[in-house]
C-alpha cells in the first residue's frame, strides 16, 4: 500500500505523468459523473476502483466527488504509485488508498466495489477483454464498469505541421509494438461482450477530447515535449529504430510551434462504455 507522508508536497511529475496529470473525472470521465451522482444519492459511502490510475489525477478526483466512500486506485508501476499517494495528500484528499496490482488478476474478492473504471489503459494490452472480466467480477451487484478508450486514429490536428504528424506515427508504433490498439474506442463493445457482459448491460457511447484553448494546449504540449526529450518514450523511440534523435528534436520544436499559434486544435474521439451489472 502507498501512502504519502504528511504534508509533503508532491514530488516533480516525469515527462509521461505531466502529459497524463491534465486528466481528471471532470475532463475525462463525464459519461459516467451521473450515473455516479445518482449512485451516491442512494449510498454515499461508495466503494470505486480505478485499475491503471497511474498518477492518480483522475481517482483523486473521483474522491472528491465520494466524500464519504472510498476509492482504491491501482497500477502496476510501483513508482507512479509513489506520486499519486503524494499528490493526493498534496490536494488534502484521504478518502483514497494506492495499492500495486495487475489489472489482469485483481487481488480483490468477488462483488467488492460498486463502481470499478479505467481510462486509456486497455488500448496498451494485447487482451484487454481479459481486464474487462477481471472488472467484471469485483464489480458488485447492482455496481457498474465504466471504461473510456482514446480511438487514435480517429485524431485530428490543426496546422498539419509535419513534426506532429511524424510524433502521431511514432505514437501508433509504439501502441502497435507494444500489442496494444490504435483504435480501442471503437472496440470497447466488442471487447466488453467477449468479457462476458449480455449487450442489454452495456451503453456505448462516444466522447471527444479538444484542446483548442490556451491552458489546455500548453498542458498538452509541455508533455510531449517533455516525452520526446527524455523518458520511456523518446528512449524507446531510439532503441527501437522508430525515430532518430534529430526527428524527436524536431517532433519538440513542432509542438512548441502549434503550442504558440493562435488557431491551433487538436480532437480525437474516444470510447465509452457502462455496464451495468
Amino acid at each position: 500500500m502507498y501512502q504519502a507522508t504528511p504534508k509533503q508536497s508532491a514530488p516533480e511529475p516525469g515527462p509521461q505523468a505531466i502529459h497524463h496529470e491534465w486528466r481528471t473525472a471532470e475532463n475525462s470521465a463525464t459519461y459516467v459523473q451521473s450515473k455516479l451522482r445518482s449512485m451516491k444519492e442512494l449510498k454515499p459511502n461508495l466503494t470505486l476502483l480505478d485499475v491503471g490510475a497511474g498518477s492518480g489525477t483522475i481517482s483523486i478526483t473521483f474522491a472528491k466527488a465520494i466524500p464519504k466512500g472510498l476509492v482504491t486506485a491501482i497500477d502496476l508501476n510501483p513508482d507512479i504509485l509513489t506520486r499519486a499517494a503524494t499528490v493526493a495528500d498534496s490536494e488534502g484528499v484521504t478518502n483514497i488508498k494506492f495499492q500495486q496490482a495487475d489489472a489482469y488478476k485483481l487481488p480483490f474478492a468477488d462483488e467488492t466495489f460498486d463502481i470499478t473504471h479505467c481510462h486509456q489503459v486497455l488500448c496498451h494490452l494485447k487482451a484487454p477483454w481479459g481486464v474487462l472480466r477481471e472488472m467484471l467480477r469485483v464489480t458488485k451487484p447492482g455496481g457498474i464498469l465504466a471504461a473510456r478508450e482514446g480511438d487514435l486514429e480517429t485524431e485530428c490536428v490543426w496546422p498539419e505541421l509535419p513534426g506532429l504528424l511524424r510524433f502521431h506515427r511514432l505514437a501508433v508504433d509504439i501502441i502497435k509494438i507494444g500489442g496494444g490498439s490504435t483504435n480501442a474506442g471503437r472496440q470497447l463493445l466488442s471487447w466488453a461482450l467477449k468479457a462476458g457482459a449480455k449487450r442489454e448491460q452495456a451503453t456505448a457511447t462516444f466522447g471527444t477530447w479538444c484542446y483548442s484553448e490556451r491552458a489546455d494546449k500548453d498542458a498538452w504540449a509541455q508533455g510531449i515535449i517533455k516525452m520526446v526529450g527524455a523518458g520511456r518514450v523518446h528512449d524507446l523511440a531510439l532503441k527501437m529504430g522508430l525515430a532518430t534523435e534529430d526527428e524527436l528534436v524536431g517532433m519538440g520544436k513542432a509542438w512548441q510551434e502549434w503550442q504558440e499559434t493562435d488557431d491551433a486544435t487538436l480532437g480525437m474521439l474516444h470510447g465509452e462504455i457502462l455496464i451495468q451489472k
